[in-house]
């Protein structure tokens, strides 16, 4: 375990300036990390495409490979994250609450931050730079852990965030990265109880599963992502189609993409052959048995209704209310993001209340469940457990509280 002890250490090491270093400090480290990356922009896409010609050897998906690549685009939005985290209020050492007891003491709750975070990622080389950014931001020093299909490009991308923070007065130790791509590194890490204060796995369900099932280290919980959309009997079919059209096909290699359509049994006949023309040729459509006396489909099975696909399939199923739909989600859904398209404020009311899910839509595309949409420059992952934090984590998520207590001498009788 000495490579991973090493790491931890020196992390742990620059947690104590990090913890004291002020706003201004470290927006201008990250200034100093973008402008790094934009100078780096040539190695950093040569490194990827490395990366892909790799994913393509081994016949990855295309939707994984779209995971996996960056072009000027994706660089270009890289780089905006982090301005945008550096804009962002500072999330430490705030107080929401300050109060006098009788005997005169003052107590304050304090924003702090978690300390060592750790983070085990799978395929998109962007979130080593948007874990670092809102784990800087945030006071956190950083142990990355990213993919073996993304190594070359992650190890470019630490290489310009640690030449960036050389130019800084923040130390280039807050952050490190698991160059080895042996899984017993993992391991490591999930035993690292003494150094890492909070791991973030973000990827699949059987990393995500792992990394809770074999933590000693306190988890924070993203989820894979199998995303309804609801069309009620009143939903507007002209604003639905393009709703499931882009939660569908926008990027479907993504935990907020949509993969079961529920329709209410009054509307199929009006909406589903006008979507089939427009998905025919992309996507396709696994249906209930209702749903294939309407269009072409495949005969869904019930591993389909629980399945995140992140391909171009879409399972559909005609459901009789509401009700109905809610139950289904509840049942097959991974408390990811969920939407229903109504005109009736009732059912709306209904269907946000009772959907067990982090983040829940009401006439619009499931794919904005996301820290940059939010506006939070970026994001650490998608919680989709109850405790800390749910939904897009970002800045505020990456804090925890220390009371302060300022007396005169009292002593406890």
């Amino acid at each position: 375990m000495s490579y991973i002890l090493d790491k931890c250490i020196s992390l742990k090491d620059a947690e104590l300036q990090l913890s004291q270093a002020s706003t201004r400090e470290k927006n201008l480290a990250l200034e100093k990390v973008a402008e790094a990356i934009e100078n780096s922009r040539k190695g950093v896409l040569d490194a990827n495409n490395l990366d892909i010609d790799n994913a393509r050897k081994i016949n990855m998906s295309e939707a994984l490979v779209d995971r996996l690549k960056l072009d000027d685009d994706r660089i270009d939005g890289i780089i905006e994250g982090i301005n945008t985290v550096i804009k962002l209020p500072d999330p430490v050492w705030k107080s929401d609450k300050v109060w006098t007891i009788e005997n005169g003491l003052t107590i304050s709750k304090m924003t702090v931050p978690m300390g060592v975070m750790g983070i085990i990622y799978e395929s998109r080389p962007n979130v080593t730079v948007d874990a670092f950014a809102l784990a800087l931001k945030s006071g956190n020093c950083i142990l990355l852990r990213g993919s073996s299909s993304a190594i070359n490009s992650n190890m470019a991308l630490v290489k310009a965030i640690k030449d960036g923070l050389k130019n800084s007065n923040i130390s280039p130790n807050v952050i490190d990265f698991i160059e080895d791509t042996d899984r017993k590194y993992v391991s490591d890490m999930l035993r690292a109880k003494d150094y890492i204060d909070l791991i973030i796995p973000r990827g699949g369900k059987n990393l995500i599963d792992f990394v809770v099932e074999n933590s000693l280290v306190p988890t924070l919980q993203t989820g894979t992502g199998n995303c309804h959309v609801f069309v009620d009997e009143t939903g507007n079919i002209e604003d639905a189609i393009p709703i499931v059209i882009n939660a569908k096909t926008q990027r479907v290699g993504v935990c907020n993409a949509c993969e079961t359509l529920l329709v209410h049994e009054s509307i199929g006949k009006d909406l589903l052959p006008k979507l089939y023309e427009e998905l025919k040729d992309t996507v396709e459509i696994r249906g209930c048995e209702k749903t294939a006396e309407i269009i072409p489909a495949n005969e869904a099975t019930e591993l389909d209704w629980a399945e995140e696909y992140l391909d171009y399939i879409l399972a559909v199923k005609i459901v009789k209310d509401v009700d109905e739909a809610i139950r289904h989600i509840n049942k097959y859904g991974t408390k990811h993001s969920e939407s229903i398209i109504t005109e009736n404020y009732t059912n709306a009311n209904k269907f946000t209340r009772a959907i067990d899910a982090s983040t829940v839509y009401v006439n619009a595309s499931t794919r904005f469940t996301d820290g940059g949409e939010f506006g939070f420059g970026a994001e650490m992952g998608i919680s989709t457990q109850k405790t800390h934090a749910r939904g897009p984590v970002g800045l505020e998520q990456l804090v925890t509280s220390k009371y302060i207590v300022l007396g005169e001498g009292q002593i406890r009788k």
